[in-house]
C-alpha cells in the first residue's frame, strides 16, 4: 500500500493502484506537476522545466502548426493535455496533436479527454532535457499501449528528434513523419540547431521558405 502522507519521489515510477493515483494528484501539493499512469505505476514530475526546453517546447508548437497550415492539414494541437483511460493509464504529454478527419474530435468545453470516449492522439511529442531515457523508455511504451500513431521524442541537449511511428502495439524509428505526410526530422533539427544562435522569428521565417518547396 502507498503511503500517501509521505511526499511521493518525483521523476521516477512508483507502484500504486489508480484510486491511490487519483488521491494523489488531487492533493494541492501536486498542483503544478504533471502526471503519468501506466502498468500500475504512477510518475510524478516536479522538476523545473527551464529555459531550454521552454525553447524547444515553442518551436516545434510553432513548426508543426505553420507546416499544418502550408500544407493544408487539419490540425489541433495541445499543451500538456491530460488523457485518461479510467483505471488503466494517464499522461500529460508535452504536446499533442489530433490531424486530419480527427482533428475536431473533442469537443469544445472538454477538460480531460477521456480515452474511454474519444480516440487517442494521432501525434504526440515529448520535450527531454532531463528525462531523456524515461521518454525513450517507459513513456514510449505507455504511447505504444495508448494507441496513438506517431512519438516524437526532442533531445534538447543532442539537438535532434527521436521519432517514431506505432502500430500494432509496437514502435519503430522513422526519419519522415507519417501523419504529416512528407515533413522531415532532418528540418525540424535544423531548426532548432537555428535557435541556438538566432531568434525565433527568422528560425519562423527559414521554416516558411522551407515548407513553401
Amino acid at each position: 500500500m502507498l503511503e500517501l502522507k509521505t511526499k511521493i519521489s518525483s521523476d521516477t515510477w512508483v507502484t500504486a493502484t489508480w484510486e491511490e493515483y487519483i488521491q494523489i494528484i488531487e492533493d494541492s501539493a501536486y498542483q503544478k506537476a504533471k502526471y503519468y499512469y501506466h502498468n500500475g505505476q504512477l510518475r510524478i514530475e516536479m522538476t523545473p522545466l527551464g529555459s531550454e526546453h521552454s525553447l524547444d517546447h515553442t518551436i516545434i508548437i510553432f513548426a508543426v502548426n505553420l507546416f499544418g497550415t502550408i500544407k493544408k492539414i487539419p490540425l489541433n494541437g495541445r499543451d500538456s493535455c491530460t488523457y485518461r483511460k479510467t483505471g488503466v493509464q494517464e499522461c500529460q504529454p508535452d504536446v499533442s496533436y489530433y490531424i486530419g478527419e480527427n482533428a475536431q474530435i473533442i469537443p469544445w468545453g472538454t477538460s480531460i479527454i477521456n480515452l474511454d470516449n474519444y480516440p487517442p492522439p494521432d501525434l504526440v511529442i515529448q520535450v527531454a532535457n532531463t528525462s531523456l531515457a524515461d521518454d525513450q523508455g517507459a513513456k514510449r511504451l505507455l504511447y505504444e499501449d495508448l494507441g496513438v500513431k506517431e512519438y516524437w521524442i526532442l533531445d534538447v541537449q543532442n539537438i535532434r528528434i527521436i521519432a517514431f511511428a506505432i502500430e500494432s502495439g509496437g514502435s519503430r524509428r522513422i526519419t519522415e513523419s507519417q501523419v504529416l505526410p512528407n515533413l522531415k526530422m532532418s528540418v525540424l533539427e535544423e531548426a532548432l540547431r537555428r535557435t541556438r544562435t538566432t531568434d525565433q522569428s527568422q528560425v519562423g521565417a527559414w521554416l516558411l521558405s522551407e515548407f513553401q518547396k
